[in-house]
């Protein structure tokens, strides 16, 4: 199902669609600020294994992001942060960064694994955030690859309908999503530390 959302205005009738499917345990395409990404409850264990298996990847190995709508939430799943750690958040968020931070002990008990860390985003994308506020808790983050070789990302919610209509429950039509991934900052050591240089700009001089 290919389901066309205001990408400023979100519907709250269509937004209860998408809603209905994450809690019955449904994996949908969503837009964010930068690449389309495959999104399930992140307390449906089956939904996140069937985003592993989109991935081609285990899901006790995944390293998979969870959307926030603010940061209101954050120590439901990771730990406390310190002082310049959440003036970064504050100052970067919401936009094109995932941020690594230390998880908390909810999260290995969500996972079935020993995971120690988070990824965190919140897109500057009307509609993901409306998706979480409404859900009531995060969803996964993974971003939707193309396989074609000169195009690294799928930009196109039709053609990612086309490709991917028998393997997911729901398609989010937002608009053309971006070619440039998120920017990846890893805060669980003493400083934070750039891991990917994607859309987000940042100083961390």
């Amino acid at each position: 199902m290919l389901l066309r959302i205001h990408p400023v205005t979100p519907d709250p009738r269509q937004l209860k669609k998408v809603i209905e499917v994450l809690r019955d345990g449904g994996v949908v395409i969503y837009p964010t600020d930068g690449v389309y990404a495959f999104g399930c409850d992140i307390t449906k264990n089956r939904a996140v294994e069937r985003v592993a298996q989109l991935k081609g990847i285990r899901p006790e190995k995944a390293d998979f992001s969870f959307v926030f709508d603010d940061l209101a939430h954050l120590t439901d799943y990771s730990r406390p942060v310190d002082t310049p750690v959440f003036k970064l958040l504050k100052k970067c968020l919401p936009g094109p960064y995932t941020f690594i931070l230390n998880a908390n002990n909810s999260v290995p008990k969500l996972f079935k694994n020993n995971k120690r860390t988070i990824g965190i985003r919140i897109p500057d994308n009307e509609i993901c955030r409306a998706m979480v506020c409404e859900l009531g808790n995060p969803i996964i983050s993974s971003s939707v690859h193309d396989m074609d070789d000169i195009v690294e990302y799928t930009t196109d919610p039709e053609l990612i309908h086309e490709r991917y209509k028998d393997l997911v429950d729901l398609v989010v039509d937002g608009g053309y999503g971006a070619l440039i991934p998120s920017t990846i900052i890893d805060c669980t050591g003493d400083m934070p530390e750039l891991i990917r240089q994607g859309a987000g700009e940042v100083d961390l001089s």
